[in-house]
């Protein structure tokens, strides 16, 4: 059985005061990846309609390219993909994300984690 979790690294990597790549928009373009489709991406992972797109927007916005481009529905629908910028940054990404989670693993924080409680001690001032 194991305890609560004592250490939580999340990247987020900011353009502006956008956040321009986090957890959750690397998860969206994988989904894109998979599904050829931002609603239904979306969909996938739980997310509204509105919310998908507003994450693409950020991103396009943000980055030297698009990162998902888009075409138009019609009688053979419409459809999104990841662009060559767009798998590029998510590699990327996913390799920082892994770099981070060996630190989890690493001598320093199992030292840290050793020494640390798993609730504080109540405050002696009250």
């Amino acid at each position: 059985m194991s305890g609560p979790k004592l250490l939580k690294i999340k990247i987020q990597c900011y353009c502006g005061d956008e956040i321009a790549m986090g957890p959750g928009k690397a998860d969206l373009l994988d989904a894109i990846m998979t599904h050829g489709s931002i609603s239904a991406a979306g969909r996938a992972l739980g997310m509204s309609y509105r919310r998908t797109w507003m994450l693409v927007d950020t991103m396009n916005r943000c980055w030297s390219g698009l990162l998902v481009e888009t075409s138009a529905g019609g009688t053979k629908g419409g459809g999104a993909r990841v662009t060559e910028l767009g798998r590029s940054i998510l590699q990327d990404y996913r390799a920082l994300q892994q770099s981070l989670d060996d630190t989890a693993q690493s001598q320093s924080w199992r030292a840290l984690e050793a020494a640390i409680r798993q609730k504080p001690i109540p405050n002696a001032r009250r």
